[in-house]
């Protein structure tokens, strides 16, 4: 059995993000954990963890890192026993798998089946699963927090985005009903509808990094794309006001508007 790991400026729960990336995921992290929480961060690959917890370390914050698909039920289960092992009960859940197989790019809305409709839900189970495992602590504790985020097409039609707007939607749903019927609880939940490519994030930097071959004949060039791209640190700062205030079920964070 790994030893537990004790934070001693902190008595706040652990805050774990599952589907860390260098982006949004990374940046939820450090925010959570400049407020006093142990953090645990979950990937698929702990190819990046190092630089990760570096961070993490600078900020003063204690922290882990685990891997395990949390798209796989059995391996989202057995990581967050392991991180109530590790830091203690679970006070924050940020549930943000972002990654995408080729077979999962979007398929336009006139163009979705049964298949490829399931294939994007498929996300939608194990955002309930991993709210299912965190929960009935929470509420016995009297104080959690889950923060879902989404994307734009939950709540703007963009039929290119098709069956990956079906699952937005239904994560959407699942947040802001799941706030509603915590309300009067110790426990908030949350939804964020992100509208952009996240600076540092793995989308944003791999549009910079071609932009000579693809982004220069349009003319988005570096500044452009930066303008037109999300801060993370901004929406982690914003959602964890939301989330201490808790005083409305989501914010929407859009290039568009």
């Amino acid at each position: 059995m790994a030893e537990r790991v004790k934070d001693p400026r902190a008595e706040r729960g652990a805050a774990v993000v599952l589907g860390v990336g260098p982006g949004l995921g990374l940046a939820m992290a450090r925010r959570f954990g400049r407020a006093g929480h142990p953090v645990a961060i979950v990937s698929r690959s702990d190819t990046r963890h190092e630089r990760y917890l570096a961070h993490l370390a600078a900020d003063g914050t204690t922290a882990i890192a685990l891997v395990a698909d949390v798209l796989a039920a059995e391996q989202q289960a057995a990581v967050l026993a392991r991180v109530v092992e590790r830091l203690g009960p679970i006070e924050v859940l940020y549930f943000g798998p972002a990654g995408m197989a080729p077979s999962d790019f979007p398929v336009p809305i006139d163009q979705i089946t049964g298949e490829s409709a399931l294939r994007a839900l498929a996300v939608v189970p194990r955002a309930v699963d991993a709210v299912a495992s965190v929960l009935p602590g929470m509420i016995a504790r009297d104080s959690g927090v889950i923060l879902l985020p989404t994307g734009l097409s939950a709540v703007r039609p963009m039929p290119p985005l098709g069956n990956l707007a079906l699952a937005a939607a239904a994560l959407r749903t699942y947040a802001v009903t799941l706030h509603a019927a915590l309300a009067g609880t110790g426990v908030y939940a949350g939804s964020l509808v992100i509208g952009g490519g996240i600076r540092g994030g793995d989308i944003f930097e791999a549009m910079a990094g071609h932009r000579v071959e693809g982004l220069a004949g349009s003319g988005l060039d570096e500044h452009r794309l930066a303008a037109v791209s999300l801060d993370p640190h901004e929406i982690a700062d914003r959602a964890w006001r939301m989330a201490t205030a808790r005083d409305r079920a989501e914010l929407v964070f859009s290039v568009l508007d």
